[in-house]
């Protein structure tokens, strides 16, 4: 299973990064193949791709701030949430996602 999201916090250094290594380190708990697409002050980074995209059974995004390119997700479940609280609740989130798309 493979999970994709974006992360991005006001400043867009130390949470956007640590909200992203909290959900990498959570998916491989739990065997879920994750990557997160960073947007802070050195730009996009580890940009998503459409195949990223097509594969995911979910798409978080953990942002206290506008991203850009929300649009490439239409049509796929999206679970929103702020990057502080995303840091705490990484786990259960990705428990919840593997107990409800691995069936």
């Amino acid at each position: 299973m493979k999970v994709v999201g974006v992360t991005a916090c006001p400043s867009g250094v130390a949470h956007t990064y640590m909200s992203a290594e909290a959900l990498v380190l959570a998916g491989e708990k739990y065997g879920i193949d994750v990557k997160i697409e960073t947007q802070g002050t050195a730009g996009i980074e580890n940009n998503l791709t459409e195949e990223d995209i097509k594969e995911a059974a979910c798409v978080i995004l953990s942002t206290d701030v506008a991203i850009l390119g929300e649009e490439r997700f239409h049509g796929k479940k999206v679970m929103r949430m702020g990057v502080q609280d995303l840091m705490k609740k990484a786990e259960p989130i990705m428990k919840k996602i593997k107990d409800t798309f691995d069936k």
